[in-house]
Order: structure tokens, then sequence, then C-alpha cells
């Protein structure tokens, strides 16, 4: 079987993110699609961590297109992050994009959210 066609098996929200309509300004949105495109394309998919970690991008890039404040959120700390090891910028980058999601979960977790109705 083809490599991209294995890829994209284990990734269901490909489409839904490659195809998402953002702003014309919104560079952000572009480079995080760039990232994950580039990014699930060069993993090999035999090697399970790999596969893991494509599989784990996908959802947290959907999460990134449904949530509004997941979606700010993610923009505000990928600012702060500080990627000193130049030779593995794309996965440096890949593994703080998780960190970030692993910690907006965890802290939503805590915090009740109230949706106000007017």
């Amino acid at each position: 079987m083809d490599k991209s066609k294995q890829i994209i098996e284990n990734c269901p929200n490909f489409y839904k993110i490659v195809n998402f309509d953002y702003f014309e300004d919104d560079n952000f949105t572009a480079s995080l699609i760039k990232i994950y495109r580039t990014f699930i394309f060069s993993v090999d998919p035999l090697n399970e961590s790999d596969l893991k970690k494509v599989v784990e991008l996908d959802n947290v890039l959907a999460k990134y297109i449904d949530d509004y404040v997941f979606r700010k959120t993610m923009k505000f700390e990928l600012t702060q992050v500080k990627i000193t090891d130049r030779e593995n910028l794309l996965n440096n980058l890949v593994n703080s994009i998780l960190g970030i999601f692993e910690k907006f979960e965890e802290g939503r977790t805590r915090n009740i959210y109230i949706a106000r109705w007017l």
C-alpha cells in the first residue's frame, strides 16, 4: 500500500484540516496546517511511535479548527515556545503543539465553563 494512503487512513480529520477555510490574513493557521502536512507525510507509517504522534496531531488540529477557545490558547502558547535544536525543528514543533494540547485539556477538566445565554 502507498505510504500516503496509509497515513491518510490514520488521519480521519485530514480533509477537514487541509480544507479549512481560514481568514486570508491568518498566517498562523496557514503555517500550522503546513506543519501538519509536512510532518504527517515525513513519518514512516511502519513506526508505531511516529504513527501514534500523527494520530494525536490529527486530533489536536481538528480540535484547533472546532474550538475557538483552544485556537486562541494555541496561538498564544505557540508564540511563547522557544526551540533551540534546529536539526529537529519540525519534530520539536509537533511536540510543542501536543504539549500545549495536553496542558489545555488538563486545565479544561479542572475548570467548569458555563455558557452565558442572553
